[in-house]
């Protein structure tokens, strides 16, 4: 793993290229920190596994207080141990490990700093993609939209890494707990790790259906209105077990 790490500040991610950043403080992980890495380990796994990312295309983190867990840039999420993980503060100092976090630390910095995240994750979903390529919104093809907080936006197109990026994803973020990224992905983020991903999966299912019901020939999918997806989002607002 010594050598990886040499050989991974030199790297990129897979289509996305790692940045500079300032060298590690040195200091342990504390016992709720690992617990958490573990967790995140097992999502980034769980994205390769259910198709959403290709290789180490996409991202995931988790905040503990004040420290992210971030996955590091170019390191197959199958070769992740214990003694990988890799922390930063929120203005991106590296406060755990020696692997250069991921390239897109920015857009999830930029999360953290002005929402009540608690856990971000990115991928490269196909269907998302394409959609994002196709329409500055998703059309509203389902009722789960409101579960993310109402029509979710396209954030125009910037360079992977940027805070040109991040600024674009966080205007398409208002209000909303997930959007597209032009030419790029999906961001979604949540209170738990589980959360952030469903809603990530969510993400991608919608824009699949989208596609899958334009591409009927001569036909049109009838869509809801913004009024009907403020009735659901009502009606969400107490969906679940009651504690």
């Amino acid at each position: 793993m010594a050598e990886q790490r040499r050989d991974q500040r030199d790297g990129r991610d897979a289509g996305e290229g790692a940045q500079d950043v300032p060298p590690a403080w040195g200091r342990g992980a504390l016992p709720e920190e690992a617990r958490a890495w573990e967790t995140l380990v097992a999502t980034a796994r769980r994205t390769v596994s259910d198709g959403l990312v290709v290789g180490t295309s996409g991202n995931v983190s988790v905040r503990v207080g004040d420290t992210v867990l971030v996955t590091p840039s170019g390191v197959p999420y199958d070769r992740l141990t214990p003694d990988d993980i890799t922390g930063v503060d929120l203005d991106g100092r590296q406060l755990l490990g020696t692997l250069v976090p991921t390239s897109e630390l920015p857009m999830h910095l930029a999360v953290y700093r002005t929402t009540d995240a608690r856990a971000v994750v990115h991928t490269h979903a196909v269907h998302a993609t394409a959609v994002s390529t196709l329409v500055p919104e998703l059309p509203l093809i389902h009722y789960m939209a409101a579960a993310l907080g109402g029509p979710v936006r396209v954030a125009p197109y910037a360079t992977y890494g940027t805070d040109e990026l991040a600024e674009n994803m966080l205007r398409a973020l208002t209000d909303r707990t997930a959007c597209l990224l032009q030419n790029h992905g999906t961001m979604a983020y949540g209170t738990t790790l589980d959360q952030a991903y469903d809603r990530t999966a969510q993400l991608e299912w919608m824009c699949r259906l989208w596609l899958t019901a334009t591409s009927v020939p001569g036909m049109s999918p009838h869509l809801l209105s913004r009024e009907q997806l403020a009735e659901v989002g009502e009606k969400l607002r107490g969906y679940g077990q009651r504690k």
